[in-house]
């Protein structure tokens, strides 16, 4: 289910994309500070780039680009 990213409080899609950006397996290749990460992951939401899911079946947010996540809505 796609959530729009203006639903959530400021402070919880602060800390998702923070979470997201530091996690293992997503290094751009770019050698960013944590906050320029952030701003790149929250222009990507604003711009409709990226949108962040949720899954009801584990319960867990993600943000992902949103061909993907039109995808997994497909299936």
């Amino acid at each position: 289910m796609i959530i729009p990213y203006k639903m959530l409080d400021e402070d919880t899609l602060r800390n998702l994309v923070e979470e997201f950006v530091s996690r293992d397996g997503t290094d751009n290749g770019y050698d960013d500070t944590l906050s320029g990460k952030v701003a790149q992951v929250l222009r990507g939401l604003k711009s409709g780039e990226m949108v962040v899911v949720f899954d009801h079946e584990s319960q867990t947010a993600n943000i992902l680009s949103k061909e993907a996540a039109q995808r997994l809505e497909v299936q």
